[in-house]
């Protein structure tokens, strides 16, 4: 391997004067080069963009890997999103100017790394040639359909408070989580965040969001982009809806890659106890550097007329390449929840197939849903990855959740693409939640988690809708559980629940229809999802013809 030149922090002005801090890695021969710019507010010298910069510095390009503002050794005061748009701008067009550039500029990054280059992409600097966001957060309350920040954002506030990165480890979270009012969860980290008490003041999409919400504006960006997430990546359902969103605007160059993968993305074959094998890991530096020697050297090496779409299909295992996203051949096929009024628990009499319900069988299933008694969510309390293919046969032994199972499967079924619940409900509270959580049950009763989603009753309009609700009142609740690729295979079955609570993927709703964040008054709910001729509770499935 060639060596890298490496200068160590270059200053970088911005156009209010605040000095953003970088590295620029160099190949080792002189000359110009492409450059890929990468900003993080994870510091500069962390060694997973220390080791990215070396591959690509020695394969031709140069590199430089910046501190965000008022993150290490940049300049400024850190407020998440807000300068980084046109600091995004600015960075990008000195970049242009160096020697050592060619005027050709890629960025890639994941997570804030990535949102932040729909930002800059958005700022339309002239030099920007080509992205790869990765595991990239979507609009704003996409992920936070409550209207409140999800619980672990605590976390990362915590971490990324001051400039350098804190010890998270030194917090305990789970008391963190569960504190009341919802507001003030800071106070028990020894933590006064502006950040979490401003962002609380915002439950619904206004003018505050509007600054980082970019997928409604699609059609003012013209660039190839490289669109990379997993399938159990927590901010997963932001990269395929952005790769749908470009295609639809008429963007040209548009490439998806899904694998089975965490937030961080591409690390192991294996997530919790599932082993997705060999196949399942890339070389994902090679996989990046064809897509920029195409968009960035001009490079013909058929990375443009490749399938655009691949993806790993798990249960079997396996990539595989596609042309659109969603697949054109996809049999949206209704799957239609039943039971004897005793859904209750895995132990309960609930069955979905996909016979349309009729009035000969019970109406509905009922259960109570307390806030102070939430159907948990599994996870790691200090993880910013929340959930995996986890097994949650235990907990649906609770009674506060209704399981609707399939018979054993008779052929290998395969469902890929976005998942969606129509749920009629009705709750005795004037707001309340509820949860479609989508699994594949082997015969050993492993209930392995796919996806889910999630909805708050008074957003059930949008949210820059809210509405409380009437109680009494059936409504028709339309769930996002979001994506996956999946073949459940043959003697499996096929298994959804509903419930009002994911803690501590999401807070817990008191059911009270107060202000949200602001009270720690709680409320007993009773819920009850109907299943009759006139109101056909169903998951729609993504079925792909396999023959």
């Amino acid at each position: 391997m060639k060596e890298s030149r490496i200068v160590r922090d270059v200053k970088i002005p911005m156009r209010d004067g605040v000095m953003l801090s970088a590295d620029v890695y160099l190949p080792k021969g002189e000359g110009v080069y492409p450059t890929i710019v990468v900003r993080t507010p994870y510091m500069k010298t962390r060694d997973k963009e220390h080791q990215q910069a070396l591959y690509f510095s020695n394969h031709d390009y140069s590199v430089v890997n910046i501190d965000v503002r008022g993150r290490g050794d940049s300049d400024g005061e850190f407020v998440p999103y807000r300068h980084d748009g046109i600091d995004g701008y600015d960075s990008i067009e000195w970049v242009a100017k160096q020697p050592w550039c060619d005027g050709n500029v890629g960025t890639l990054g994941g997570s804030y790394l990535g949102r932040i280059q729909w930002l800059t992409a958005l700022e339309k600097p002239p030099a920007l040639k080509a992205m790869i966001p990765m595991v990239t957060p979507s609009d704003p309350f996409v992920e936070w359909p409550t209207g409140m920040p999800n619980p672990m954002h605590m976390c990362w506030l915590y971490m990324t408070r001051g400039r350098m990165l804190q010890n998270i480890n030194l917090v305990d979270w789970e008391k963190v989580y569960w504190h009341l009012p919802y507001q003030e969860m800071d106070t028990e980290t020894g933590w006064y965040s502006e950040q979490w008490r401003e962002e609380i003041e915002h439950p619904y999409f206004d003018e505050y969001w509007e600054h980082i919400a970019y997928q409604h504006r699609f059609d003012e960006i013209d660039l190839p982009v490289l669109h990379i997430s997993g399938w159990y990546d927590d901010e997963q359902v932001g990269t395929p809806l952005n790769y749908r969103g470009m295609v639809e605007a008429g963007k040209l160059d548009q490439h998806l890659l899904m694998g089975p993968w965490p937030h961080n993305i591409n690390q192991s074959t294996k997530l919790g106890e599932i082993d997705f094998g060999a196949d399942s890991l890339i070389d994902m530096y090679y996989y990046q550097q064809r897509f920029f020697d195409c968009y960035l050297k001009g490079v013909d090496n058929g990375f443009r007329e490749k399938d655009p779409v691949d993806i790993f299909v798990m249960g079997d295992d396996k990539w595989r390449g596609e042309k659109a996203w969603p697949l054109p051949n996809t049999d949206w096929t209704p799957y239609y929840l039943h039971s004897g009024g005793k859904a209750n628990s895995r132990f309960g009499d609930g069955l979905i197939n996909q016979g349309k319900p009729t009035d000969n069988e019970a109406e509905g299933d009922h259960y109570t849903y307390d806030p102070a008694n939430p159907v948990p969510f599994i996870t790691e309390m200090v993880s910013h990855q929340i959930g995996g293919p986890d097994n949650y046969a235990s907990i649906e032994r609770r009674d506060d959740i209704l399981v609707y199972t399939s018979e054993e499967l008779q052929e290998d079924v395969e469902v890929t693409g976005p998942v969606t619940a129509e749920l009629y409900a009705s709750t005795d509270a004037f707001d309340t939640d509820f949860t479609v959580k989508l699994l594949d049950v082997r015969p050993s009763g492993f209930a392995q988690r796919l996806t889910d989603g999630f909805v708050r009753g008074r957003f059930r309009n949008g949210m820059d809708q809210p509405e409380v609700m009437e109680p009494g009142q059936i409504y028709k609740l339309e769930v996002d559980c979001w994506n996956t690729s999946h073949v459940f295979k043959k003697g499996h079955r096929v298994r959804i629940e509903v419930s009002s609570s994911a803690f501590p993927k999401y807070d817990r709703n008191l059911n009270t229809g107060a202000p949200l964040g602001k009270t720690s008054e709680m409320k007993v709910a009773h819920q009850t999802i109907y299943h009759s001729e006139d109101y056909p509770s169903a998951i729609i499935l993504p079925i792909i013809n396999r023959t």
